[in-house]
């Protein structure tokens, strides 16, 4: 018997989606595979090195920032050239936004897109019918004591980098830093937005906002977090939260989630044939996404049945997603964006100044680039 092993992130998004959808392609073979997934936690997803993975799995669902590190090291599989380039080719013209295109570079694409993601908004409706639309309207419900703001640095840097992309200055991909004017513009509002949002927010991850939005009547909206499909559905928890698209909608920091196969698998064309079908449109709007999934096809994304399982959650962001902006595209990024994020918490925290913070930043970035 021929056995693969996978590693993805510990949330039914992350680990049941996979493992209904691969089941699903277990069953329609008859050549005795057998396919075990595991997970890690949702920070390591972000930030845990992947090249110690990649030697003891064959195929890893990753973030899109690992992918230029993975280019230079040489541990992922690449995955054109494989034959099935006619098939990439379809998923590149089936992509949410840049999702596809962030699992490639140096001219290879190492990754396929079967999760989308970016920062969104979301609310309870039946406690807030309307959700605010602009920023001014999301502090005045702040300052009710109605917002949540998933802000730990990894999502501090991200929201960051959604609010400066918004305003007309993204990251560059070469990852040199922000304009000083437009990073302290969007400390401003950061700022204003913690200081109006419980302190536990600073500690706190995007599935811990959902959580208490959806176990609760205390909280209304969240104006920042990645969406989560699963806490649109009917019966996941007590009360179903709805998503929107983010105040502002353009440059929102995406996420999302790719399959990877290892350089170092001893089976390469099984893990190749398995990642190429999880990312085809009849599994994710089909296993994949029943299972929990949240899919990163466009067909799923227009599917009514998808729509309609989840309060209109992929109609409601997609103008978020196809507006997205992208993190920077080189191997230095994962240490700048985890130096980063701790700057601007120790801002929102109230433990560093924002001048103080943006110089810190600069020194980072060209630290990095140095």
């Amino acid at each position: 018997m021929t056995r693969l092993r996978g590693i993805t992130w510990d949330h039914p998004r992350g680990l049941a989606s996979v493992r209904g959808a691969t089941a699903t392609w277990v069953t329609g073979r008859d050549d005795g595979v057998e396919v075990t997934w595991t997970a890690r936690s949702l920070q390591g997803f972000a930030d845990e090195p992947l090249a110690d993975l990649a030697a003891h799995y064959d195929l890893l669902v990753i973030d899109h920032p690992h992918i230029p590190e993975a280019h230079r090291d040489g541990y992922l599989l690449p995955l054109d050239g494989t034959g099935r380039d006619a098939e990439l080719a379809t998923l590149a013209a089936q992509s949410v936004g840049p999702s596809h295109g962030t699992y490639r570079h140096g001219g290879r694409q190492y990754a396929l897109a079967v999760d989308a993601a970016a920062q969104v908004a979301l609310h309870r409706p039946d406690l807030l019918p309307e959700p605010p639309a602009t920023w001014d309207e999301v502090l005045e419900l702040a300052a009710a004591g109605r917002v949540l703001w998933p802000s730990k640095p990894v999502d501090a840097i991200s929201s960051f980098l959604t609010v400066t992309a918004q305003r007309g200055n993204p990251a560059a991909d070469d990852g040199a830093p922000i304009p000083d004017d437009a990073a302290l513009d969007a400390l401003d509002l950061l700022t204003r937005l913690a200081e109006r949002t419980p302190s536990f927010c600073l500690d706190e991850n995007p599935i811990q906002t959902a959580e208490r939005l959806s176990g609760g009547d205390d909280w209304w909206y969240a104006p920042l977090a990645f969406g989560y499909t699963n806490y649109a559905r009917a019966g996941f928890r007590a009360h179903r939260l709805r998503y929107t698209d983010v105040p502002g909608i353009t440059g929102s920091c995406l996420g999302g989630a790719g399959i990877a196969v290892s350089a170092s698998t001893g089976h390469p064309g099984l893990a190749t044939e398995l990642a190429f079908w999880l990312a085809g449109a009849e599994a994710q709007a089909g296993p994949y996404f029943t299972a929990g999934g949240q899919p990163g096809n466009a067909v799923a994304w227009d599917d009514d049945a998808c729509n309609d399982a989840t309060l209109g959650f992929f109609r409601t962001t997609r103008a978020t997603l196809e507006q997205a902006s992208v993190r920077p595209r080189h191997p230095g990024w994962l240490a700048v964006q985890d130096a980063a994020g701790r700057l601007v918490h120790r801002c929102l925290r109230g433990d560093l100044s924002p001048r103080a913070t943006v110089a810190a930043l600069r020194e980072c970035h060209e630290g990095v680039a140095a």
